[in-house]
């Protein structure tokens, strides 16, 4: 019904305004607690920009360990427009934090600050409030490598530059994006966060096999509508935690049921089976913030068809992708997703058995290896966090010339040699402003 939807949303709409104002008055009653996490004016080369809420801060954890690191040589500040994400920042983040809820607190941030870049981690309509800044270079480095069409959207043009991972990124630009120069604007570094996997597991490794789960969300229209935890998830779960030889990792996307009520209820129902399941076991529903050891640790990857596939991938470990089971769902098989081992609704059930194949099958462990290369280049430990910091490095050096050559043409001219006494002459015939300035700024 019309009313009762409208009804809905006015209520939601109510509950946000009234949670963002206690959020607010929370960052006030902070004070000097809050301006200590704040950078010193005069210090910051990179600002990384995140205008979402606490709900997207998943897209900015990810760089929590490249940013931690980068900050060893070049002064970095995350600048939040949210107060329940800056709130969280205070909480987490390994870089100073500012908060900059209004325009005019934005424009005194980049005032008192000698920014050389900005870097963007999504597509929020609020970065074009940063982006006006025309002495600086935005680069949008993303919250991760995928085939999603959110990877091949017009508004990579916007940036300066983009940091993508691989050869695999700049063909898919090159396919879908008309008159984009990808030899100046498109930056391959790899996959730094790999190289920054933190975390301990909070069960001690045995003889099981983990299956990390890690579902997206159902998605806001039918052509992302990649999301698995209603049409594979249940079944899935079920399969697992029925086998005395594995152990499930259960970690959803945060937005998991936002939209579809099914999805939402599927979602439960794999929490209430896994809190249900046998403690001895070690199966783990995940909802913690910080993504690093489940990657690392897990034998065998579920994901969607999300940036989750990639963030595996770059592991060099095996994985199975869900087929969606949505007819209108956007799946490009031009690249990585064409030779995937996919993971079939049909198939949830059996997903034991096709993990045991999967981890046996050394033509799986060859198409692996080749996509790795191709997707993040060499994954020698370090190397992409050493590429992502010499492509900092240099657009920080490049912003800095171009910042002298336009100091150098704003500086007058030479003036011609003079007689003695010409000067004081002069001096005493300048004009005065009728706001009794003597001309000389």
């Amino acid at each position: 019904m019309p009313l009762i939807r409208d009804l809905s949303l006015a209520r939601g709409l109510a509950t946000r305004a009234l949670r963002s104002r206690r959020q607010r008055r929370r960052l006030d009653a902070m004070g000097a607690e809050r301006q200590a996490r704040e950078p010193e004016p005069g210090t910051v080369r990179v600002a990384v920009y995140f205008a979402d809420s606490a709900v997207n801060m998943y897209q900015i954890r990810q760089w929590y360990g490249p940013l931690a690191h980068l900050a060893r040589t070049v002064p970095v500040a995350i600048v939040s427009r949210s107060p329940g994400a800056m709130l969280t920042l205070l909480e987490e983040s390994p870089v100073p934090v500012v908060y900059a809820r209004r325009v005019t607190d934005l424009e005194a941030f980049v005032e008192a600050q000698p920014l050389a870049l900005t870097l963007y981690v999504n597509q929020n309509a609020k970065n074009f409030q940063m982006m006006r800044y025309g002495r600086m270079w935005h680069v949008f480095v993303n919250h991760g490598e995928s085939d999603k069409m959110y990877m091949t959207t017009n508004q990579f043009k916007a940036y300066d530059y983009a940091f993508v991972a691989g050869d695999a990124a700049r063909a898919r630009l090159e396919a879908k994006l008309w008159d984009y120069d990808l030899d100046k604007r498109a930056v391959p570094i790899g996959r730094p966060q790999t190289d920054h996997l933190d975390g301990t597991p909070p069960f001690v490794p045995d003889d099981r096999t983990v299956v990390l789960y890690a579902p997206t969300w159902e998605g806001d229209r039918s052509s992302a509508a990649y999301g698995s935890i209603a049409s594979h998830g249940t079944a899935l779960a079920r399969a697992v935690l029925a086998s005395p030889r594995h152990r499930l990792v259960y970690r959803p996307h945060p937005r998991s049921g936002v939209v579809d009520r099914d999805y939402r209820r599927a979602h439960q129902e794999i929490v209430a089976a896994i809190a249900a399941a046998d403690p001895a076991a070690g199966h783990l529903h995940d909802a913690g913030g910080e993504l690093g050891w489940q990657l690392a640790v897990a034998d065998v990857a579920v994901t969607d068809i999300s940036a989750m596939v990639y963030d595996r991938l770059a592991t060099g470990k095996p994985l199975l992708v869900t087929r969606p089971t949505s007819p209108d769902a956007d799946v490009d098989e031009q690249g990585y997703l064409g030779a995937a081992e996919w993971l079939t609704a049909d198939d949830a059930s059996a997903v034991v058995e096709v993990v045991d194949r999967l981890l046996a099958d050394p033509d799986a462990a060859g198409r692996l290896d080749h996509w790795v290369q191709r997707h993040f280049g060499d994954t020698t430990p370090g190397a992409a966090t050493a590429r992502f910091e010499a492509a900092v490095g240099r657009l920080v050096a490049l912003r800095d010339e171009y910042a002298a050559r336009d100091e150098a043409s704003a500086a007058p001219a030479p003036r011609p040699s003079s007689r003695p006494g010409d000067a004081e002459a002069r001096r005493r015939s300048l004009v005065v402003d009728d706001d009794g300035d003597d001309g000389l700024d």
